[in-house]
Order: C-alpha cells, then sequence, then structure tokens
C-alpha cells in the first residue's frame, strides 16, 4: 500500500481483464459446440463453467502465455471437427514447419508431460491434419522441457468419448463424476465437490453438561 493507492488489487484487476480478453471463447448455451480444452481437463469443471461459472483466480504472466500466442494466432487459425451433430472447437499455440506447437507454463521442471496437455496436443494434430507435434513447458525463471508426440488414434477416441459424455450431461443437466486431480485444489469449485452440508441441532447447555431433564428438577 502507497498513500491511498492498493497497488496489490490494480495488479490482479489487470491480470484479470488481460485474461478474461484471452480466454479462449466458449458459448455456454451452444451444447452442440464443444471446445477441445472442456473436455482435456475435468469434464465437472468443464460443466459448471457452462452452469453456473464462478470467476477464476489469476496468478500471474505464466498463465497467459497460451492465451497470448492463440491471440497472436501464429500460423493457427482456430479449426472445427465435426462430430455427427457436435462440433469439436481446436485451436493450436503455434504450426510451425508443419508441426503444432503446445505451450504451458510450470512451476519447475518436468520429467513427463501432464496427460491433458498431451490429449489436447494429440486431438490437434487429429483435426489440422498434421502427423506430429511438441508441449514446451516454461518455468518461470525460463527454464524450458520440451515433449514431442506422434498422433494416436487411441487417445483421439478417448477425447471424442468425453465431448459425448459432457454433450449428453449438459442436456441432461447432470454434474460428472468426480475426476480428482493436482488441480483440484486450486479449482474454483473445490467447495461444490468435496464440501457436504451437514444437519445441525440446537444444542442446549444441560445436553453439553451431560444433564437430562430429570437432573436439573432434582
Amino acid at each position: 500500500m502507497m498513500g491511498d493507492r492498493d497497488f496489490r488489487t490494480i495488479i490482479k484487476n489487470s491480470l484479470d481483464s488481460i485474461g478474461k480478453e484471452l480466454d479462449i471463447e466458449i458459448d455456454p448455451k451452444d451444447i452442440q459446440k464443444i471446445h477441445l480444452q472442456e473436455v482435456v481437463r475435468c469434464l465437472r469443471r468443464s460443466y459448471y463453467d457452462r452452469i453456473e461459472p464462478r470467476e477464476i483466480e489469476r496468478r500471474g504472466f505464466n498463465e497467459l502465455l497460451s492465451g497470448l500466442l492463440r491471440k497472436l494466432q501464429y500460423g493457427s487459425d482456430p479449426k472445427e471437427f465435426s462430430l455427427d451433430d457436435i462440433q469439436i472447437k481446436a485451436q493450436a499455440d503455434m504450426i510451425v514447419d508443419d508441426s503444432i506447437l503446445l505451450f504451458r507454463s510450470a512451476n519447475e521442471e518436468l520429467e513427463n508431460p501432464l496427460a491433458n496437455d498431451l490429449l489436447y496436443l494429440n486431438a490437434c494434430l487429429w483435426i489440422y491434419d498434421k502427423l506430429d507435434g511438441m508441449i514446451i513447458y516454461i518455468t518461470g525463471d525460463r527454464k524450458e522441457t520440451t515433449f514431442s508426440l506422434t498422433r494416436n488414434k487411441k487417445m483421439f477416441e478417448e477425447v471424442i468419448r468425453r465431448v459425448r459424455v459432457l454433450n449428453n450431461l449438459l442436456k441432461e443437466q447432470k454434474a460428472p463424476i468426480l475426476e480428482p486431480s493436482v488441480e483440484c485444489s486450486e479449482c474454483q469449485y473445490y467447495s461444490k465437490c468435496y464440501t457436504k452440508k451437514t444437519n445441525t441441532k440446537q444444542v442446549t447447555l444441560a445436553e453439553m453438561l451431560g444433564l437430562g431433564k430429570k437432573d436439573l428438577n432434582e
């Protein structure tokens, strides 16, 4: 706090504004159009984002990396894939030399890529009709870890299955099952998944002391 100005709030509001500008655009009412990002992560989170959304806390510029690249569109225009009456929307971060590149922030150097990033990249390879791609993880101190992938049909079939599941549950207005992961603790819907309402009754002083009505009348 300097003078009357709360700079922490100013920075937070600025990050929120930039983040909203870079977020993937999803029409919550159009359930026949599912974005790839919705199905490679927790389906319950994606469901709540459409049904009763809550604001997410943005922690820093690293989280905005992919959004900035998508906005600049380095050869990666959004693309759609038809699945009967459902459209799957996708957008790669970059396409270079006929390979798809995804950029992700990381707290530390990773030994293995994250499963949801692999699913996203693999689906992009099929949707954009490319054979291979890479995921580049960048830490806050600019260390890079790169993983390559050749497209895999079974992985893409799993994404298609999840698209159908989310579409059906949105139609039925039923929340998907829990999919616990390391991301749960930072999810804005954590309390909806793990905090249950308990029924409580009013306890009298006599009950707290272990005294019944008979004891009080003696």
